[in-house]
């Protein structure tokens, strides 16, 4: 939790948000995620200095457990005073004891974002999925909160000005909204409309940009020209040189080129090809390995993503 101190920004964790984004595919089939297809609700978790304190915490998490279909977990919630926004202590059930810094007592507004973060411990503790380090798995359970439909909360909780500045979670406010977008694509959500922080909008716009970048890379036919011709270029340069990896134009590695073995350096209009083309799909980020042969149809068989490409 970032409390009056420095937010970072930009996409230090991008790699690992994409990992995140591939093992939730992987661990939980692409049926299960589909099933998470609707957001949790802002009136659901809505928290006024009306309510009680201790009846609504309760409240809204168990609104967190029906979102995340954990009907054996019972949370029990607490607060005290600590340096990060809250604590799950993660046993084998049925009861989960969750301690939310004191702050939240005044600052209810934020609560629901706190939860969502914590139950998705929970939800990956049970699933069996982690990553290997405190800070990958922070990272993961982030981007998990975020794409199965509760972590818009995390993003909104972001607020900034001159004077103070809150963030809660490991991910950057434009991680975040990277994440959400990418859930936008795949549910057709628009979660711009729940945010209540003007700086939380603002990040998602630039994670939506981001986002939008990864649905424009070569071989995909959305790709713009720059893309179409530095892609041309390298793949020209494998056929000629017989060579593999990115090319020097690919950016991050986001493409590279194999040879099949035996093959022989045909061009790209010379009937069987012996080169292949590797890309992250934009959805899940599972690599996909295509034949160069000019324009296809492509269907991932992680994410069922249907992709034109020109390879």
């Amino acid at each position: 939790m970032s409390d009056g101190g420095p937010v970072v920004h930009g996409y230090p964790h991008l790699e690992t948000v994409r990992s995140a984004i591939t093992a939730l595919y992987k661990r939980l089939s692409y049926d299960t995620v589909h099933t998470f297809e609707t957001s949790i609700a802002p009136a659901d978790v809505a928290f006024s200095d009306q309510d009680d304190l201790h009846l609504g915490v309760q409240r809204v998490a168990r609104e967190m457990v029906r979102h995340l279909r954990l009907p054996d977990a019972r949370v029990i919630v607490s607060f005290r005073e600590m340096e990060h926004a809250a604590n799950v202590e993660l046993t084998a059930g049925p009861e989960y004891f969750i301690e939310l810094n004191d702050r939240f007592r005044t600052h209810r507004r934020d609560i629901g974002a706190a939860l969502a973060h914590e139950i998705m411990h929970v939800y990956l503790h049970r699933l069996d999925l982690a990553f290997s380090g405190t800070r990958d798995n922070e990272i993961l359970t982030d981007t998990a909160t975020a794409y199965l439909g509760a972590g818009w909360l995390l993003l909104d909780a972001y607020r900034e000005d001159s004077a103070s500045s809150q963030k809660l979670g490991y991910l950057t406010p434009e991680e975040f909204g990277y994440v959400l977008a990418k859930r936008a694509f795949a549910f057709g959500e628009a979660p711009e409309t729940w945010f209540t922080s003007p700086q939380a909008y603002s990040a998602y716009t630039k994670g939506l940009a981001q986002a939008r970048r990864d649905e424009q890379q070569p071989p995909l036919t959305a790709a713009g020209w720059a893309g179409r011709r530095r892609y041309a270029k390298d793949r020209r340069y494998a056929l000629e040189h017989g060579s593999g990896g990115a090319g020097p134009g690919s950016r991050d590695g986001a493409y590279s080129f194999s040879r099949e073995s035996g093959g022989v350096p045909r061009g790209p209009s010379g009937g069987s090809v012996p080169l292949r083309v590797s890309f992250p799909c934009p959805t899940c980020r599972q690599r996909i390995r295509l034949p160069v042969r000019g324009r296809m149809r492509a269907r991932c068989t992680l994410c069922r993503s249907v992709l034109e490409c020109d390879t």
